[in-house]
């Protein structure tokens, strides 16, 4: 049973879950609007004159802003049933990341620890929830996607959960992996810039060595983040087509073969398939390796994310450290 703790939901403890019906609604915590198609959680109260009314949030907003002091049942609240298995795993994991920063914060502490979601908590969201584990012991491949919430996938690539997988059925599989990120550790790109061309190569000498790589018997896998996908609700085509050109555009320029897994959340979502989190890596292993066991000894993770005072973050050896992989810099493997 799922629960969160909260005395604002004392009197009524009752929460609503749906698909917008329109763009018109607001969050209630951070008053932005809540796309049309888009999930939404409110707390159900009793106004003056009797009559219920809905205080409508973004899901993360919704667990962000409410205190805990009084439970309830999430699957039992209305609508949860008729939402897509994706969708109530995502809640699943919103819920259990509240939970667990409600259990680690003071209350001196609070506001700055809503808004500060560390790689270790981010990670207790793979080995708390069994919903991920669920998820995946039921895949089966007609449940790959041509499309991702709307956006058009091109030609070789698919959509599982909130992760967009390329080039499945080309690399060769393996019991070695080299596993690389993608922005900042193969090629450098910018937030403020956007498009298919908008990148180039990080170190001239990436091509050959992934060549090497390939020749030597290792799987070539990309991981990486793009919360612009899920964030550019008004634009995710353009996100899409954005991400995924540059991302060809690279394997064109490598001519090795490659499977690439995006995932689309944004941070502080709580996806199990967000880096540091090991979700993507799960999904490779299970059912893109032909059913090889991967030998985690013989296999390493590249990333530019390794907490050092110049990173952005700590993400990429947080998904190393949660897979059990060896890992290292783009410097260490390119620079010559």
């Amino acid at each position: 049973m799922l629960n969160v703790i909260s005395s604002r939901f004392a009197m009524t403890s009752k929460i609503a879950v749906e698909y917008a019906k329109s763009s018109r609604s607001a969050c209630k915590h951070c008053g932005d609007a809540v796309s049309k198609g888009e999930v939404r959680l409110g707390a159900i109260s009793k106004a003056a004159g009797g009559f219920e009314m809905i205080r409508w949030h973004h899901p993360h907003c919704f667990f962000r802003s409410q205190p805990h002091n009084e439970a309830f049942d999430l699957e039992k609240s209305s609508g949860f049933n008729l939402l897509k298995q994706s969708d109530q795993l995502h809640l699943k994991q919103l819920l259990t990341l509240a939970s667990s920063q409600e259990s680690q914060r003071s209350p001196k502490r609070m506001k700055k620890d809503e808004q500060d979601v560390t790689a270790d908590q981010k990670l207790l969201l793979r080995y708390d929830s069994k919903a991920w584990e669920k998820l995946l012991s039921s895949y089966t491949v007609s449940q790959l996607s041509n499309s991702y919430k709307g956006a058009v996938l091109p030609s070789g690539w698919k959509a599982y959960s909130s992760v967009i997988c390329g080039k499945v059925n080309v690399a060769l599989s393996s019991e070695k992996i080299a596993a690389f990120d993608f922005d900042g550790c193969l090629v450098n790109t910018s937030v403020r810039r956007v498009g298919a061309q908008a990148w180039s190569l990080l170190y001239p000498s990436i091509p050959e060595k992934l060549q090497q790589y390939h020749e030597e018997g290792y799987k070539l896998v990309i991981f990486t983040n793009e919360s612009n996908i899920d964030r550019w609700k008004n634009s995710r085509q353009k996100a899409v087509d954005s991400k995924l050109g540059r991302l060809e555009g690279f394997m064109e320029l490598v001519k090795a073969p490659m499977q690439v897994f995006v995932a689309c959340s944004q941070d502080g979502s709580g996806d199990p398939c967000r880096k540091p989190s090991p979700g993507m890596w799960d999904l490779m292993e299970r059912h893109f390796n032909a059913g090889i066991q991967v030998e985690k000894t013989k296999s390493f993770f590249v990333g530019d994310a390794a907490g050092r005072a110049s990173d952005h973050s700590d993400a990429d050896i947080g998904f190393a450290k949660a897979i059990g992989l060896p890992f290292m810099v783009p410097e260490e493997v390119f620079k010559s």
